[in-house]
């Protein structure tokens, strides 16, 4: 789910093919339209289910997970905004 106006992206719950049991779901909602590690905020819970209907959620606190999901962010941010501005310049040449 994505919220444009709102600045935030909420994921599905993600199950990897080793951990049945297991799910993560990611929230990430940005703070600035600056492309800067202090303007992303990573909410991360995980769900874990012993029977499909008896499940536990709870937030985790996973710095490195974070810090690669907004590193990958930024840099993905920074290549589309450079690639944005050689446009520009194309078009006024």
């Amino acid at each position: 789910t994505v919220d444009y106006s709102g600045g935030m992206i909420v994921t599905d719950w993600y199950t990897d093919s080793n951990t049945t049991n297991d799910s993560l779901k990611f929230t990430i909602r940005f703070l600035s339209n600056e492309i800067r590690a202090d303007s992303l905020k990573i909410i991360i819970h995980k769900k874990t289910c012993k029977i499909q209907s008896n499940c536990i959620i709870k937030k985790i606190n996973s710095t490195k997970l974070e810090s690669t999901i907004r590193s990958d962010i930024i840099r993905k941010a920074a290549m589309l905004e450079e690639a944005s501005k050689d446009t520009k310049k194309k078009k006024k040449n």
